[in-house]
Parts: structure tokens; C-alpha cells; sequence
């Protein structure tokens, strides 16, 4: 059985730690589903101050959840609407202090101050994104963002 480990010291070495227990979890494991179930649950149970953490898939037209941790959510999320949808188009990272003020918010749970949506990119094709949610408002800053960008490119990998 896999265990987490208490993550220690700064953000950039606890991320680090999480990067090497997240190629440790997927190792070996090419199915998307079982390897975003997996890390959705290393996510919330590694990190302080979420509420949600998971996947959504890209399925041509539009994000539907995937594997993910927390209260049910939206079912499916078109890309020109929410944190997520923003993400997929532009294929790049959000990180939002205040989901509230941002235009087009879909508030799948009430609950959620602050979001961060990395876009998963294989080539040129967009599988998904990874989808973290906290109850506190500014939670994300650059060190969350560089280290979760690290952890979805271990997902993507495994892939391969």
C-alpha cells in the first residue's frame, strides 16, 4: 500500500517531495483514470486548505469531471465559461484569488474562495485540466503554481 508522507520544509522542497511520492503512486500505471483517481486523492490529502482537488477531461467539445476529491461537482464545463474553461482554451495556468471576481465563475461549490486549473496538453492535443479549490481566498501563489504544473506534467507522463 502506498502512505503519504509529511511533506517538510519550504513550499519549492515540500512540492519537490510531492513530485517524487507522485511518480512513486503513478509508476508504472498508463490508465488516465486510475492515475488521475490516484493523484486526486495525494492532492487533497497532501495539501493543506483545499476543498477540491481533481480532473476534468477534454472530450472534444467541452470538460467533463473526472477523478477528482471533495463535494460532487459540476458535471460538464464549456470552454469559454469558469476558472477550468478559461484554462483549457488559453492552454495556460490560472491562478485566482478571489473566484468571485472572476468573470464567468461557476460555483459548483459556495464554499470556494480561491482556484487553480492547470491545462493538461499532450502535443498540440488538450486532454483535461487539474482543478484545485480552496475555501481561502488567495492560497495559490507562484510556488503552488510552479509545483502543480510539475505534478500534472508527472500525470501526463505516466501516460505515455
Amino acid at each position: 500500500m502506498f502512505a503519504s508522507q509529511r511533506l517538510e520544509g519550504d513550499k519549492p522542497a515540500q512540492y519537490a517531495q510531492l513530485a517524487q511520492q507522485a511518480r512513486a503512486l503513478l509508476a508504472g500505471e498508463r490508465d488516465r483514470v486510475a492515475n488521475a483517481a490516484n493523484l486526486s486523492a495525494l492532492l487533497f490529502a497532501a495539501l493543506p486548505d483545499l476543498n477540491w482537488a481533481g480532473f476534468y477531461f477534454f472530450d472534444g467539445t467541452e470538460l467533463v469531471v473526472g477523478p477528482f476529491q471533495g463535494l460532487p461537482a459540476c458535471v460538464r464545463i464549456p470552454l469559454d465559461r469558469g476558472v477550468c474553461g478559461a484554462a483549457a482554451s488559453a492552454r495556460t495556468t490560472q491562478r485566482v484569488e478571489d473566484v468571485h471576481a472572476f468573470p464567468g465563475h461557476i460555483a459548483c461549490d459556495a464554499a470556494s474562495r480561491s482556484e487553480l486549473v492547470v491545462p493538461l496538453v499532450a502535443g498540440d492535443a488538450l486532454v483535461g485540466v487539474l482543478d484545485l479549490d480552496s475555501p481561502l481566498p488567495g492560497r495559490f501563489d507562484a510556488d503552488d503554481q510552479a509545483g502543480l504544473e510539475s505534478i500534472a506534467r508527472i500525470w501526463l507522463e505516466s501516460l505515455q
